[in-house]
């Protein structure tokens, strides 16, 4: 192969020392011309930055100074949350492939790459065991005041009596409602399997054979509201599903039900779902994402006691994050060596004649 120049940025949450070794384990015969960044070490501004990218696009941000300087010639550019833009985009005129350790592209503008002939990489599943256990997690702590009962004891108080009291449910026998059934929604209903719950899903992307064959029976949104007693959320934010979980939608849901949303904030009107808890009309919620992060403190949801609220967790584990950059670069080398990668983005651009002839030359040498 021939030698290819990458730019390397990471970031607090995957410094770029990961990015550098699993550069070295998978490709390091492309050659070691490489710049190597952090786009945002500090960790409180990393978790804003990204929000906001995930709400508003990348384009918001500006192009991170080794994007214009040392790393302005690189053909391979990988990151974790760095935002890339049409900006950056044509500040790297060389550049052929962008790859994120993650599995949304929401930081990338990727039909502004595919214009430009650049191939755009994600981890399809790098956190699905991190999110799919903490969803069931979640699914425990609000059913059974798990977290209300630590806050007591922890202020002095043995709390006995909860909003929920009359009504606390064992998982056995009840009926959980799973919307989405990618890679993280299939393991939740797997790791449920041993609960002896029945499992429902939407998910109008998926197979309803393959949903059946995974022992899950498929139905319409407005059947899994109605019917759950647990309805957590794996979708992927996209303009058709924005705020899909709504006061509407709500009021289908029943007085018991409990909802968990482990995945992205924007799937819930999160005001119609404080209203709705405050007034008594679902038993209560998990949730793990907000509109806002941190979330403010006059958020209604703040004040209420039917609700779990963690800080963006789901995903963060050591084994996720350590082992993201090189399921990455383990996957651009098979690209590179005539196999089929298993997260291109955007298979359309390898019959791009500026791809291909890049691709053909690395290949080559």
């Amino acid at each position: 192969m021939k030698t290819v120049k990458a730019l390397l940025l990471g970031d607090a949450m995957i410094p770029v020392g990961g990015f550098e070794a699993a550069w070295a384990k998978h490709l390091s015969g492309l050659g070691d011309q490489i710049v190597a960044d952090d786009w945002e070490s500090d960790w409180g501004e990393l978790q804003h930055r990204r929000l906001e990218v995930e709400k508003r696009g990348p384009e918001i941000e500006s192009v991170p100074e080794a994007a214009l300087g040392a790393g302005s010639d690189a053909e391979i550019l990988a990151g974790l949350f760095v935002p890339v833009s049409s900006t950056l985009l044509d500040a790297m005129a060389q550049l052929r492939l962008v790859g994120v350790c993650r599995a949304g592209v929401e930081n990338v503008n990727v039909e502004a790459a595919t214009r430009r002939g650049i191939a755009v990489f994600h981890v399809m599943g790098r956190n699905a065991h991190a999110v799919s256990d903490y969803a069931i997690g979640m699914m425990l702590a609000e059913a059974r005041n798990i977290a209300r009962a630590h806050q007591a004891v922890k202020s002095g108080t043995w709390r006995k009596t909860f909003s929920n009291s009359d009504i606390v449910p064992e998982l056995h026998g009840r009926t959980i409602g799973l919307v989405g059934f990618g890679h993280i929604g299939a393991l939740v209903a797997r790791k449920l399997s041993g609960f002896d719950v029945d499992i429902i899903v939407h998910d109008p992307f998926a197979d309803e054979t393959a949903l059946r064959s995974a022992g899950v029976e498929p139905v319409g949104l407005d059947e899994l509201l109605e019917r759950s007693d647990i309805i957590s959320l794996h979708a992927r934010l996209s303009d058709q599903n924005k705020g899909m979980i709504g006061a509407a939608q709500i009021a289908r849901m029943k007085p018991t039900a409990i909802l968990v949303n482990t995945a992205r904030a924007g799937l819930i009107d999160e005001g119609a779902l404080a209203a709705a808890l405050s007034d008594g009309r679902i038993a209560g919620a998990a949730l793990d994402v907000f509109e806002t992060e941190p979330i403010p403190e006059d958020s209604p949801l703040l004040g209420l006691d039917n609700v779990t609220l963690t800080t963006h967790l789901a995903g963060t584990t050591a084994d996720a994050l350590t082992n993201s950059p090189y399921l990455l670069m383990q996957d651009i080398a098979r690209l590179l060596a005539g196999d089929a990668p298993q997260g291109l983005v955007n298979p359309g651009v390898l019959d791009d004649p500026r791809f291909a002839e890049w691709l053909s030359a690395v290949r080559e040498g």
